[in-house]
């Protein structure tokens, strides 16, 4: 059932994953001090405009325009979306991910082939940093959530943790756009066969510090920093959305990212009306949206996508 409060949720997903980019590439590669003010500066390695979100959401948002129209998510359509970002010369692409759409795959097989082919560390944290538009498809069945989460990552990122990481956050966006919490997290860890290893890197970043995550380019040190975030700031209410945004820059490392991630969980669970409005209205980006096409975006999906 779409009520309010589940569409607000839902248009979260994008708002908070973008909010949580833009946020976070000006801060990219560094570790601002506790006396630094954090804010949509703009900025940083590749020079973003204030409000401008990177490479974390414009793959998102390929994938959440193969979804607009629904039912379901078509796997070509992604990984066509996927080679049109790629062809607009965009300021910063990951070097796992340029290896793979360098090659301009014309087919979602032959993409995921490209992505088998590649030798050394597979595991970036650049499938999972774009995995949250694929819940607004499949709130009505978690089975194929969970399913595309990790073929859509496969496009890019043949690793297993990769994989599951996506499962695990793409199920938590899910809940928490139908029940408003984040305990989809550990509710799906506790299903796999890799809980006891999961649960313990989640236990860490409950009580650790991103000291002891601090390659947050790997997918694991990624979703470690989020839920550190996450689980760290305040959450009696909206604020702990920019809150634990602005933590996840505070961790420094691979902020854009980290933040991207943090913020699709964080905008399911608080919704795009927690999103600060000058941030709101900073919002833009590939392919020349702002941040209330992003709300229009997530509403069409869900409806699209949605039993009556």
């Amino acid at each position: 059932m779409l009520d309010d409060g589940r569409l607000d949720r839902a248009a979260g997903v994008l708002l908070g994953t973008a909010a949580g980019d833009a946020l976070g590439a000006g801060y990219e590669f560094t570790r601002p001090g506790p006396e630094q003010e954090i804010d949509m500066i703009g900025g940083g390695a590749f020079d973003w405009a204030p409000g401008e979100w990177t490479d974390d959401t414009a793959m998102a948002l390929a994938i959440a325009q193969a979804a607009a129209d629904g039912p379901g998510l078509e796997i070509d359509a992604v990984a066509a979306g996927f080679v049109r970002w790629y062809d607009s010369d965009p300021k910063d692409i990951g070097v796992q991910t340029n290896r793979v759409l360098a090659a301009r795959p014309a087919s979602a097989r032959a993409m995921h082939q490209q992505a088998m082919s590649l030798d050394g560390l597979t595991g970036g944290n650049g499938s999972l940093m774009r995995t949250a538009p694929i819940a607004l498809c499949y709130l009505d069945d978690a089975a194929e959530c969970v399913r595309m989460a990790g073929a859509v990552g496969l496009l890019t990122h043949h690793d297993q943790q990769a994989v599951e990481a996506c499962k695990i956050w793409t199920y938590a966006v899910r809940h928490a756009v139908l029940t408003a919490t984040f305990d989809g997290v550990r509710e799906y860890v506790a299903a796999t066969d890799s809980a006891d290893y999961w649960n313990r890197l989640l236990d860490q970043a409950e009580n650790g510090a991103p000291a002891h995550f601090p390659n947050n380019g790997w997918v694991v040190h990624a979703l470690q920093t989020a839920w550190w975030a996450i689980t760290t700031a305040d959450a009696s209410g909206p604020e702990h959305l920019p809150l634990a945004l602005e933590l996840c820059v505070r961790a420094g490392g691979d902020t854009d990212t980290t933040a991207a991630i943090a913020g699709g969980l964080l905008g399911a669970r608080w919704g795009a009306s927690a999103v600060p409005a000058h941030w709101r209205t900073m919002l833009h980006g590939y392919p020349g949206l702002t941040g209330e096409d992003l709300v229009a975006l997530a509403t069409r999906i869900v409806k699209a996508n949605s039993a009556a």
